[in-house]
C-alpha cells in the first residue's frame, strides 16, 4: 500500500482561528481542546481581542485573520472555522482567501434551522451582545430579516466577563445568564421553533438552555460536528 504526504500535521482536518483572549475556557468552550470527539488545529490570532471583534467590528484584523488560515491550510487542516460569532463579517473573504470550506460563524445556521422548522416557525438567535450584532453581521451569514435575537449584555456576568476578557469567570451566574436571556426570548416570540446560539462560549450552557425553553438549541459545537463530518467522512467496514 502506498500513501501520500504533503501535509506538516495529519488527522486535525479542523482548523479554528481563535481570539487572543485569557478568560477562563471551560469544557464545552470552543477553545478547550477537550471539547471536541475529534483533533483540531488552533491558530491564536494575536492582537484580535474579544472587545475588538465584537465592539469595534474587528476593525484593522482582516489581514490577521487571512493570515492564519493561510497557515493552518499550509499546515494541513482540511476546513476552516473560528471561535467568534461576530467573524461573519469576514465569511466571504476568508472563503476567498483559503481553498479549503470555511464556517467563520455560528449564524450560518440559522437560515439551515428555519429549513427544518414547521411552517409557522422559525429560528432565534442568542448573542453576547445586541448592540454591537449589526445588519451586516447578520447579511454576511444569510440570516433573514426578522429573526427574533436575545442577548445576555446587561446581566449578572456573562457579557462582562467574556468581552471585559476577565481572568475569572462565575459559571453559575454565567449559565443563569443564558438561560434567563433565552426564556426571556423564547416568551416574546412564542413562534420561535429554535434557537441558535452566536457567541461560541455559550456552547457549555447549550443543554441548559434546552431544558428551559424546550427547544432544539443549535450551537458552534453542532455546526462544527457537521463541518466535520463532511471534510472527514465516518468510514464503515461492509457487514
Amino acid at each position: 500500500m502506498k500513501v501520500r504526504g504533503g501535509k506538516t500535521v495529519y488527522g486535525a482536518s479542523v482548523g479554528i482561528l481563535m481570539l487572543e483572549a485569557q478568560f477562563p475556557r471551560i469544557p464545552g468552550d470552543m477553545g478547550n481542546a477537550l471539547s471536541w470527539d475529534f483533533p483540531v488545529h488552533y491558530r491564536v490570532v494575536r492582537s484580535a481581542s474579544p472587545d475588538l471583534v465584537v465592539r469595534r467590528g474587528a476593525k484593522g484584523t482582516l489581514p490577521l485573520f487571512i493570515d492564519a488560515a493561510k497557515d493552518l491550510v499550509a499546515n494541513g487542516v482540511d476546513g476552516i472555522t473560528t471561535n467568534c460569532g461576530f467573524l461573519s463579517l469576514f465569511q466571504g473573504e476568508l472563503a476567498a482567501a483559503v481553498d479549503v470550506p470555511v464556517a467563520a460563524s455560528s449564524l450560518m445556521q440559522v437560515a439551515m434551522v428555519n429549513a427544518l422548522l414547521p411552517p409557522g416557525k422559525r429560528c432565534g438567535i442568542l448573542t453576547i451582545s445586541d448592540s454591537s450584532l449589526t445588519q451586516a453581521h447578520l447579511v454576511a451569514a444569510s440570516v433573514p430579516e426578522g429573526t427574533p435575537i436575545g442577548s445576555t449584555e446587561g446581566l449578572r456576568e456573562f457579557t462582562r466577563a467574556i468581552l471585559g476578557n476577565e481572568l475569572e469567570l462565575d459559571v453559575d451566574a454565567a449559565r443563569r445568564d443564558n438561560i434567563d436571556a433565552a426564556v426571556l426570548l423564547a416568551q416574546a416570540n412564542p413562534d420561535m421553533g429554535a434557537l441558535v446560539l452566536e457567541c461560541t462560549n455559550m456552547v457549555p450552557y447549550a443543554a441548559d438552555i434546552r431544558e428551559a425553553i424546550g427547544l432544539p438549541v443549535f450551537s458552534i459545537h453542532s455546526f462544527v460536528g457537521w463541518f466535520q463530518a463532511g471534510l472527514t467522512p465516518r468510514r464503515f467496514n461492509p457487514v
